[in-house]
């Protein structure tokens, strides 16, 4: 039977991830701000869908509950002490860690652990949209109209964010450099 406690590995693997989730993001979000800005829209609701995969990516990656959470506060402790883009001080702890507990959310009410592509989309769809929220309540404050058409985004692009972390820790335990649920 597998542990449900992290490993070692499991927390080296939620450490790159949610490096790399801000990373990818200080180089797409620029890029979606230069098609979203003119719709009065943030570009992080259609971006996220690209840094959001990373949750479900150390979801899918250990199979453990927390994982998605743990990287989002790994995520939001790094970005407010560095001030990368995207940091909105202080308010980045309950914006970045809102996504991931999403996740969590949706895995827990679903049955899953990343472990197909449907509750791969779910987990990228919620984390994408109640971070989209979040980011509205403490700092845009979007009128309806806006707002709807910005969750409307955040939900398909993060969608599709989860999609592409399925393939990905598919192709890692298809290559064999995982095992199913974590592993070296």
């Amino acid at each position: 039977m597998k542990s449900r406690h992290f490993t070692l590995v499991d927390h080296m693997v939620m450490a790159m991830l949610a490096a790399s989730g801000i990373a990818i993001k200080v180089v797409v979000v620029p890029l979606a701000q230069m098609v979203t800005g003119p719709l009065l829209i943030p570009g992080g609701v259609v971006a996220g869908g690209f840094y959001m995969l990373f949750l479900v990516l150390a979801s899918a990656i250990t199979g453990k509950r927390g994982a998605a959470l743990m990287v989002s506060l790994l995520q939001a402790v790094l970005v407010t002490i560095t001030g990368t883009l995207g940091s909105h001080g202080a308010a980045s702890l309950f914006t970045y860690s809102m996504s991931g507990l999403a996740v969590e959310i949706w895995l827990l009410i679903s049955g899953h652990r990343g472990c197909c592509a449907l509750c791969c989309f779910g987990a990228g769809l919620v984390a994408n949209v109640a971070g989209s929220v979040a980011v509205n309540l403490a700092i845009f404050r979007l009128p309806a109209v806006p707002l709807l058409l910005s969750l409307s985004a955040a939900a398909l692009s993060g969608g599709l964010g989860g999609l592409v972390a399925h393939l990905a820790a598919r192709g890692l335990h298809k290559s064999g450099i995982l095992r199913p649920w974590g592993g070296f």
